[in-house]
């Protein structure tokens, strides 16, 4: 048996995917992945997504510069969860969020409202062309 086979992948094929960087135990962001996108991942150590807005692989950093080095791939106890221990890389480093941010994590319900907690290191717009 393939040790994709033990993935319990949803009805559109794919799996949830937390990485967490590795050292700070930080969740940086969750995404998606296909049975490809897992064994690029595995095969390259860098982390390759789905994109269910694209519908294609998408190899984090590929535009943004802000690759993760894959050190580690987990399964959780019922087979439905990826957690990939990583080191988020890039022009500049720790920047895993669209938004230029850390982790993709950053807001805090206080009194009802959402309330960003974490700087935007690289302005977005610099990040994307």
């Amino acid at each position: 048996m393939n040790w994709l086979d033990n993935i319990k992948w949803d009805a559109q094929g794919l799996v949830p995917v937390i990485a967490q960087e590795q050292g700070s135990n930080d969740v940086l962001m969750f995404a998606w992945m296909n049975r490809e996108a897992l064994q690029k991942t595995a095969e390259l150590g860098r982390a390759v997504y789905f994109s269910r807005s694209r519908n294609k692989l998408w190899f984090k950093g590929e535009e943004s510069g802000h690759v993760q080095t894959v050190h580690e791939l987990r399964l959780d106890c019922d087979n439905d969860v990826v957690l990939l221990k990583v080191t988020q890389q890039g022009h500049t480093p720790g920047i895993a969020c669209h938004t230029g941010r850390h982790s993709c994590f950053y807001s805090v319900l206080k009194d009802g409202v959402w309330t960003a907690t974490e700087p935007v290191l690289k302005d977005p717009e610099s990040i994307y062309k």
